[in-house]
């Protein structure tokens, strides 16, 4: 479900025994790095949380970080290249039956540096865009995807 931009994504609670600091959502910022219609996707290792689902590239946002800094890091680390961050495409937040929540940040990225190698992923693979909802990917990701599939995205995708 698309929300609107979160007003903050850490809250601190006054209780009976003083201040304690409850964790907001975590940031996440992911990229869409496209080529023509087709989508750079990450398959997460056999034996990590949410093994073998399928995701897009990038990850938390560290503190001092932008979200586009994070995602810099994040591809540098995770497929070996240096890439130019664009717009932000969708912004989400997902909340997880244990009581977590995510908000993440769908970034589009069509310049880069370097041949994509996944250095994390079980697998990467560029996938035709119409094809996405074929694959198994993160539940956080599944209403992105659908509509990315369906061309939504496509105007600010395109460069």
């Amino acid at each position: 479900m698309l929300t609107p931009e979160p007003q903050a994504f850490a809250s601190t609670q006054n209780g009976s025994r003083g201040m304690s600091h409850t964790r907001g959502p975590l940031l996440v910022s992911a990229a869409v790095i496209h080529r023509g219609t087709e989508i750079l996707i990450g398959q997460r290792r056999r034996g990590d949380r949410h093994s073998l689902k399928w995701e897009f590239p990038g990850g938390k946002v560290e503190a001092g970080e932008t979200p586009k800094e994070a995602l810099v890091r994040e591809l540098r680390e995770e497929l070996a290249i240096e890439s130019t961050i664009g717009e932000e495409i969708a912004r989400y937040r997902h909340d997880y039956p244990n009581g977590s929540s995510v908000v993440l940040l769908f970034f589009a990225v069509s310049e880069y540096e370097g041949e994509p190698a996944g250095q994390v992923f079980e697998q990467i693979q560029w996938v035709e865009r119409t094809m996405l909802t074929g694959m198994d990917f993160l539940d956080g990701d599944l209403d992105f995807v659908q509509r990315l599939a369906r061309g939504e995205f496509d105007s600010r995708l395109m460069d």
